[in-house]
């Protein structure tokens, strides 16, 4: 029998005393019996527990493994059984299952625990997992092609350089022209921001696939990349791939943040939905995807077209038409959408209260604004920095200075040099002297070297008629070399973009 000890304690980092220890004796590993043997009702079990539904009807499997004897002897109905574990449990519980079999794990086992590790909330411990695996010296476990996907998925996930080590391993096992490894290794590289690196994996892959396509599509369009994400969707429909839901909602994304081509690539990405009915109507991905294109780049005819022909609308569907319509000037339609949004009953969030206090700030609509911020804790959205700053604005637009100075102080967030600027804004436009040296210090508190607020002041000064106040101020600036400093750190509170 083989003497297996389970440990688990809690840590910031993983350490082997923190993982399952297999002391392996000289006993063979049990056969696969279940589907290699034929047995139907060890079968039957084994196949059950790959459907099973929830926690509870998979520990009724369990229980009857158990009876039964068959998950003492039969590695095919433990392996479906650790695997079923992994979509319910914590990996604590798939490693408890693993280290109390009697006989020596095999590599799906080891490999489908990996992958729990991976997944969980600590993907640290998939490296640590793995480290000793290697250090066991173990001859029945050889990393293949199904575990550095997941190790490259931790790593993906750490503040770790460790991606380059795993790439490493990889070479050394002859692996990186596998293009499912090679995905691993091109989104690992693309979540780490080093995107170079990744394009070089995917530029030496003898052979590509979709799915390997998508990752690259996505992991420019998510660095920023925009065109970039374009061309490689080119290269993948010249290549004869086709593209799935996952690389069109990503091209789509490159295309409504691209500086150039971004609509007439749109249009072609929504034809090509069209050709392969997948536009007849629109699911909320994609639909809310040609939306946020079609109204960031300012066609907003078309953002209506889709928005209205989609059955069914998300949250994000609503902003990124709210979004557009305020971005290009068409605020009036975009607080009818808001009106229209809370007629259908569909929740608001942060980023919609954003955007609609950002129209009635650039429209003057002081008494809407107030109603919309008052009932955000209606709409269970906690007041953010950006809610505040519309606010401040506002107010500040409307010569309430005094309230809007309040309000910043009795903000539920840290205040930024952001918002004390767009106060200071406010009193350089309606001279108001006193709120405007409060907002000076509070602003230099936050930041000692944002020198550009002795110029705003000592304009303020001078609107005021306030010459001594301006000759003191001009001595400060001179002798800390400050007199050529622009006042260009006050930062207007609110933005419609």
């Amino acid at each position: 029998m083989f003497g297996y000890r389970w440990r688990w304690l809690s840590c910031q980092w993983p350490t082997p005393s923190q993982l399952p220890r297999f002391e392996h004796a000289q006993m063979p590993v049990p056969p696969l019996r279940g589907a290699a043997a034929g047995g139907r009702g060890h079968l039957n079990l084994s196949l059950l527990a790959d459907r099973c539904s929830t926690l509870r009807s998979l520990t009724v499997v369990h229980a009857a493994m158990l009876v039964s004897g068959r998950l003492a002897s039969d590695a095919f109905a433990a392996s479906r059984l650790l695997d079923a574990y992994t979509a319910f449990s914590p990996p604590a519980t798939v490693l408890r299952l693993l280290s109390s079999l009697p006989y020596a794990p095999n590599t799906f086992m080891l490999n489908t625990s990996l992958r729990a590790l991976a997944s969980s909330p600590d993907p640290a411990f998939a490296l640590a997992f793995f480290s000793q695996l290697r250090r066991s010296g173990s001859t029945s476990y050889s990393p293949g092609r199904h575990t550095f996907p997941f190790l490259l998925k931790a790593s993906a996930r750490l503040p770790l350089p460790v991606s380059r080590q795993i790439h490493a391993l990889v070479l050394k096992h002859g692996l990186d022209r596998d293009t499912y490894v090679a995905n691993g290794l091109v989104r690992a590289y693309s979540v780490a921001g080093r995107v170079r690196v990744a394009q070089q994996v995917f530029d030496e892959l003898p052979e590509r696939s979709t799915v390997v396509y998508t990752t690259m599509v996505s992991g420019y369009s998510q660095n920023g990349r925009y065109e970039e994400s374009m061309g490689a969707f080119d290269d993948m429909l010249d290549e004869g791939f086709e593209p799935g839901p996952v690389v069109l909602a990503s091209v789509l994304s490159a295309c409504a943040r691209s500086e150039s081509g971004g609509l007439v690539m749109g249009r072609r990405v929504h034809g090509i939905m069209e050709q392969r009915g997948m536009a007849a109507p629109v699911g909320v991905i994609l639909g809310t995807a040609l939306v946020d294109m079609y109204a960031k780049n300012g066609a907003i005819d078309e953002a209506v077209k889709v928005f209205k022909g989609m059955p069914q609308r998300h949250t994000a569907t609503w902003n990124a038409l709210i979004s557009g319509l305020a971005h290009h000037g068409h605020g009036d339609d975009a607080l009818a959408m808001f009106r229209q949004m809370q007629r259908e009953g569909v929740p608001p969030n942060a980023t919609t209260l954003v955007r609609v206090l950002s129209v009635y700030c650039h429209t003057g609509q002081l008494g809407e604004a107030r109603r919309v911020f008052a009932s955000m804790e209606d709409f269970g959205v906690t007041p953010s920095i950006q809610h505040y700053g519309c606010m401040v604005d506002l107010l500040g637009r409307s010569g309430l200075l005094s309230e809007a100075e309040e309000m910043i102080r009795g903000m539920t967030c840290k205040a930024d040099t952001a918002i004390w600027g767009a106060l200071l804004t406010a009193c350089k436009n309606h001279g108001d002297v006193d709120v405007a040296e409060r907002a000076v210090q509070e602003m230099l508190k936050l930041d000692p070297n944002n020198h550009g607020v002795y110029v705003v002041l000592s304009n303020v000064y001078a609107d005021a008629r306030r010459w001594q106040d301006v000759d003191r101020l001009r001595k400060v600036m001179k002798g800390a070399q400050l007199s050529k400093i622009p006042g260009s750190s006050t930062v207007d509170g609110c933005d419609d973009g």
